[in-house]
């Protein structure tokens, strides 16, 4: 996946994961942010239980938003403490 696409992914997965994590998201550049680790924690959490989601560009954006909201809960948690 080109760069391009991989940061458009994070861009569409962080504005998801603020929706759904009670929220309006944070602005381009923190949806974006929280999108792109949110791919790499998506990634790892996915592997770790050993789910394929394909190759594809759903695949790609289901993983890396299911990533993202886990990274918003965390944050989250850890922010309230």
């Amino acid at each position: 996946m080109s760069i391009l696409w991989f940061l458009v992914v994070g861009l569409v997965a962080g504005w998801l994961a603020g929706i759904l994590v009670k929220g309006g998201g944070f602005g381009l550049v923190g949806d974006l942010i929280v999108g792109v680790i949110g791919a790499f924690l998506g990634g790892f959490l996915f592997s770790t239980f050993g789910v394929s989601m394909g190759g594809g560009l759903v695949g790609s954006l289901i993983v890396a938003t299911v990533g993202a909201v886990v990274l918003l809960f965390i944050v989250r948690l850890i922010k309230r403490a």
